[in-house]
């Protein structure tokens, strides 16, 4: 199987969230089961340079956006027994910064019609070209209008992912119809009009031969419309082309047995957990005490991730039994929260507003419990990461949580964590206090809890088997079509 994977971000070259971490994993993951992977992304100017010092230029093209026809180059990266392909050009990747810019439908057209014109210059010749969120989305729209009769791409099935719905890369139809060479009766209710405008994803999703996305639960949220996004029509009239497929982590990469940034390495010893815990609570000026629970909440401070549920109960929650460590950044009204509660409550929460890895994983390694309340999450990165660091999480039920967190039962001793279902402050309050109650008082069930997480395997290998099977269907499907 030749699988070729398109996205805007891929750690280690960029990464604004959760997309680049998928990218920097799956296709380690799909080569370990037999795949030959590429991933071709843009040229950013903030790619680290040490990262380029082997890459070679392969192929050097013109692109057509429009009525412009625009430099491409293509540039050769290997890396860990993958290939990457960067997408060169310098007037629209040669910035600061990923997205955001009044231009991004044209950079991103660009980047959209660049890989398509790239397969034939690079001696590759996918199966599959896999598709990441709206600003890789319009690829399969390109194939199966403006390339459909061009023999270089026959038999080429197409996959795309949804990381977040709620970024659908909606741009005026004026734009869209000009940066894609694309006519007015593109734009109409079935087909890319969204908003008054266009969608990127939208065209994706209709076009795509498969739809994905990253957890079970997600894959059904989004045919309702409290989770579609304005999509769940469409998702509905797709739903027999559309699956879960739940995020893994790299258990390399998290792994606090060799996790360099903490204070004492450990696999399940707590004693050794202990140690963070206490070297943490000196560094950040909390009481230093191991019978005092520590939550951590590692998050974009935005309004995904339930913070307003936090603010309507912050006074009640620093009454709680528990200390609190929050690392992150985001929204001005969250961020000005934390750091109002730090100042109040210098006793209880110690809010650090900054983006910090290192910090992060510390918090992971010293917290005994891991807030994620979140109103909705398509998979979710957080709870497995403490899980495994042995960190309990405390989650709402919803998308990756619900479908990676189980909640523990007292009377059968299964469960790895604390869930509640409604998006209620005092259902949140009422499960963390639960929480704090059986770390203090059961030690029992507590110990159950953490040998069930031992037992869990959110490696990426279980679904790097899962994308290979969508992969084999859609392979055979092409067979029976020619």
């Amino acid at each position: 199987m030749n699988i070729l994977h398109a996205a805007s971000e891929v750690v280690p070259f960029a990464k604004t969230g959760g997309l680049g971490d998928v990218l920097g994993s799956l296709p380690q993951a799909l080569h370990k089961q037999g795949a030959d992977v590429r991933v071709i992304m843009p040229l950013y100017e903030n790619i680290p340079r040490v990262l380029l010092k082997e890459a070679r230029k392969i192929a050097e093209f013109t692109v057509q956006v429009g009525w412009r026809s625009q430099y491409c180059g293509i540039w050769e990266v290997h890396k860990d027994e993958v290939i990457y392909y960067l997408v060169d050009n310098e007037q629209y990747f040669l910035r600061s910064g990923l997205y955001g810019y009044e231009d991004d439908a044209e950079r991103f057209a660009f980047f959209n019609r660049a890989v398509i014109e790239a397969i034939p210059r690079i001696d590759f010749d996918p199966d599959v070209i896999h598709v990441h969120d709206w600003q890789a989305a319009m690829i399969p729209v390109l194939l199966k209008t403006q390339y459909a009769h061009e023999p270089a791409y026959q038999g080429i099935q197409t996959v795309i992912t949804v990381h977040n719905l709620k970024y659908q890369g909606t741009f005026s139809k004026d734009i869209m119809m000009d940066v894609f060479g694309l006519g007015f009766d593109f734009f109409n209710g079935l087909q890319l009009e969204m908003d008054g405008g266009g969608s990127f994803l939208k065209g994706g999703l209709l076009y795509a031969d498969k739809i994905t996305t990253v957890s079970k639960s997600y894959a059904q949220e989004i045919q309702t419309p409290f989770y579609g996004e304005q999509m769940d029509s469409l998702l509905r009239y797709r739903s027999h082309d559309l699956s879960g497929i739940v995020n893994g982590i790299d258990y390399d990469l998290y792994d606090p047995m060799q996790d360099p940034h903490l204070f004492m390495r450990y696999r399940d010893a707590l004693s050794k957990k202990r140690q963070n815990k206490l070297v943490l609570q000196e560094r950040l000026g909390l009481p230093q005490s191991d019978d005092v629970p520590v939550i951590a909440l590692v998050t974009r401070m935005v309004q995904q991730k339930g913070l307003d549920l936090i603010a309507h109960v912050l006074p009640e929650l620093m009454q709680l039994g528990a200390q609190w460590v929050v690392v992150g950044t985001g929204d001005e009204p969250y961020e000005r929260m934390f750091r109002h509660a730090s100042e109040q409550y210098p006793d209880k929460i110690a809010a650090q507003l900054v983006f910090d890895d290192a910090l992060a994983r510390q918090a992971y390694a010293a917290s005994d419990l891991f807030l994620m309340p979140s109103l909705f999450e398509p998979c979710g990165i957080g709870q497995l990461i403490a899980m495994r660091y042995r960190s309990v999480p405390i989650v709402r039920e919803t998308g990756g949580l619900q479908d990676t967190v189980q909640p523990y039962n007292e009377f059968t001793g299964e469960g790895t964590g604390f869930t509640f279902a409604n998006y209620n402050a005092h259902d949140m309050l009422y499960t963390i206090n639960r929480a704090i109650d059986m770390y203090q008082y059961d030690h029992q069930a507590w110990g159950n809890m953490l040998v069930n997480m031992k037992k869990n395997d959110y490696s990426w290998r279980k679904s790097a088997l899962k994308y290979m099977d969508l992969y084999e269907q859609l392979h055979k499907q092409a067979a029976v079509a020619v």
